[in-house]
């Protein structure tokens, strides 16, 4: 089982050896940054799914692009089903401000293909055809035990917020936190090219007083609330 130590050194060699392969990276890193853009080599997606699958998480991982998407693919074994699952998977909006925390997910091509003559309540759903596999977000609104964090779930999208997590969202000192600091600069958009994942982001989204007004309504109101007498 790999440590987080290791798991640390491996990716920074992997980078090393990726940036000696490929130096015309470095100058695009460049570039993006001074446009606020970070461009994730598919490649290093790939790297981390082969990690995940030492971990016993997944087994063959594929990743490829299809701008502006990514596809997925994996063998997976959910409550003893051996799967092949796969799917096109669109971010079609995101929204990190002090109210929410947004990505909104739009998934296509959906495919999940038993391995092997499976015996399970699962596998008899999927040689039924029951699974409306074009659905998801309509079969994930139905289930009985969502996680908090799920905003919406209809047709072939799935709208996550985290803010909707306590841990956040009820959580005063990480909510003027993430007020303050996406006052200044917040995720944009996601979306892939065909050999990169780029990840867009805009600084000052309500301008240089609105980021004032929250440094002052997050930061310097609540750390001199704390001399005031109660």
């Amino acid at each position: 089982m790999l440590t987080a130590m290791s798991m640390a050194q491996a990716a920074l060699g992997a980078a090393r050896n990726y940036l000696r392969q490929n130096p015309d990276e470095l100058g695009r890193a460049i570039r993006g940054a001074l446009g606020l853009r970070v461009g994730l080599p598919i490649s290093a997606l790939r790297w981390a799914g082969r990690q995940a699958e030492q971990a016993g998480k997944v087994q063959d991982l594929k990743i490829d692009p299809v701008p502006p998407g990514l596809k997925v693919a994996a063998s997976i074994d959910p409550m003893n089903t051996p799967l092949r699952a796969s799917a096109v998977v669109y971010i079609d909006r995101v929204v990190f401000n002090e109210e929410e925390l947004t990505v909104a997910l739009r998934l296509e091509e959906i495919s999940l293909k038993l391995n092997g003559d499976a015996q399970t309540p699962v596998a008899a759903l999927i040689k039924s055809g029951a699974l409306d596999l074009s659905n998801p977000g309509t079969l994930i609104g139905y289930l009985p035990k969502r996680s908090p964090v799920l905003s919406e779930a209809k047709d072939n999208r799935i709208v996550l917020d985290l803010m909707r997590d306590p841990k956040i969202g009820k959580n005063p000192i990480v909510r003027h936190a993430v007020a303050a600091l996406t006052s200044f600069l917040t995720l944009h958009s996601v979306q892939t090219d065909e050999g990169h994942l780029d990840v867009a982001f805009r600084s000052f989204p309500s301008g240089l007083r609105g980021a004032a007004r929250s440094v002052r309504r997050n930061v310097v109101r609540p750390g001199l609330s704390r001399f005031l007498p109660r």
